[in-house]
């Protein structure tokens, strides 16, 4: 035991307590905006903001096609080959570039059609194509610094980007009164600006390097294209909700949901922080393979496990509470959300832990039909529990859809890489 302790603290501890600190910093940006919008701007247009930030999400699976993960998995194999991996993160932006651009003809013609659907202006609409196709590049230089174990870059750019988008926000609703307009353009100029910045640096870092690699390009759409049925299973079962709810029950019923899904943003970005800080630690230790270090791997799952649980249990204690203490009065029905919001985010964390071993052995393809499955499930269950239960049958949905997307990955990962979960104490 003292040897797990020793190995957890020296590299997974801090490497995740670099990531918790960011995100802490980050989700207190969040919940300071929060008291604010919810007192100047109404259920219908935070419904608003939310189906926008909804739609953003959904052509987050599509613009790149998903290669952003391939550059993150190729960088352990050009890992003392660093031009042949900037050729590579090369090759995924021209992917990026023709993505975007066959998808920005596409969203025009269904304008009409989509902003109908969701609420918003066709000018929205259109413009959420840009917007998350420069959040690709983002996310595509955090990848870098991830896999390069650079918590401090990653968590001030991560920092920033939420500072100056919190800034502007409360600039243009607040001081020039341009309500939901105002939200919107503080997310889209955060955007534009971060992502520049991310290009720069990834220039900067000659971790872009101009050539034309065609087997480059067939090998990261290999992974990433496999992966656009997970992402989309993952919208269907987290996001998916928001535009049920909007056409069943109301743009102004969606306000109220997605101020108890906001609150639990910081249970979100916490397990993404640790996520981030496990997942170079768990590669380097399957591809050692010994059975010792499985049996760490395991344990130090085992205890995350545990916390999630005191977690979710504080979520039902105290949640409920805050929600009243944070948010106006016109959100108070949202506390009785979020303690089952906690519990689907319990649910998310333990996912978090077990997918990662398909990532490793390159079965994306798997993890997408699971996750696409638990999605169409996730569809079925909200049109059901929402009729008969309004928005607590939306929690529920999403609780239930997230209990299977972890069993069902847990018991496939186990199959493909055999980790000792029965025998590791």
């Amino acid at each position: 035991m003292r040897i797990v302790h020793r190995l957890f603290r020296s590299e997974l501890l801090r490497g995740s307590g670099m990531y918790l600190i960011a995100s802490i910093v980050s989700s207190s940006i969040p919940f300071v905006l929060l008291p604010v919008l919810t007192r100047y701007l109404t259920p219908s247009e935070y419904g608003e903001v939310a189906m926008f930030t909804v739609f953003v999400s959904f052509l987050s699976a599509l613009c790149g096609l998903s290669v952003h993960g391939a550059a993150n998995r190729k960088y352990f194999d050009y890992k003392d080959e660093r031009p042949k991996l900037a050729q590579y993160i090369f090759m995924c932006t021209l992917i990026l570039l023709a993505s975007s651009l066959a998808l920005f003809a596409t969203v025009i013609l269904l304008s009409p059609w989509i902003s109908e659907l969701l609420g918003l202006s066709e000018e929205w609409v259109i413009l959420g194509v840009p917007v998350a196709a420069l959040g690709f590049l983002t996310k595509l230089r955090l990848g870098q610094w991830q896999v390069e174990k650079k918590p401090f870059k990653y968590g001030t750019l991560q920092i920033s980007q939420s500072m100056i988008n919190a800034a502007l926000s409360v600039l243009l609703v607040v001081g020039l009164y341009m309500g939901v307009t105002g939200r919107i353009l503080g997310i889209v100029i955060s955007t534009f600006l971060f992502s520049i910045i991310a290009l720069v640096s990834l220039l900067k870092e000659d971790l872009i390097v101009a050539c034309w690699k065609p087997e480059m390009a067939k090998e990261a759409l290999r992974f990433g294209i496999p992966l656009i049925p997970h992402i989309l299973g993952l919208f269907l079962i987290s996001s998916v909700d928001r535009i049920v709810i909007t056409g069943e029950l109301g743009l102004a019923e969606a306000g109220v949901y997605m101020v108890a899904i906001q609150l639990s943003l910081a249970a979100s970005l916490i397990l993404a922080a640790v996520n981030q800080a496990f997942v170079p630690w768990l590669f380097e230790r399957l591809k050692r393979g010994t059975c010792f270090e499985r049996q760490i791997v395991v344990r130090v799952s085992y205890g995350y496990y545990l916390l999630l649980a005191i977690g979710v249990f504080l979520g039902f204690w105290i949640g409920d509470d805050v929600l009243k203490f944070v948010v106006g009065p016109d959100y108070y029905d949202a506390a009785e959300l979020i303690g089952w919001v906690i519990l689907a985010k319990g649910f998310h964390g333990g996912y978090l832990m077990v997918t990662n071993y398909l990532f490793y052995a390159k079965r994306t393809g798997v993890l997408s039909s699971i996750t696409i499955t638990t999605g169409l499930l996730n569809v079925i269950l909200l049109f059901v529990f929402i009729n008969q239960f309004g928005l607590m049958g939306a929690v529920w949905a999403y609780c239930i859809s997230q209990l299977i997307q972890w069993l069902a990955t847990w018991v496939v990962a186990n199959r493909i890489i055999k980790m000792p979960w029965l025998s590791a104490f």
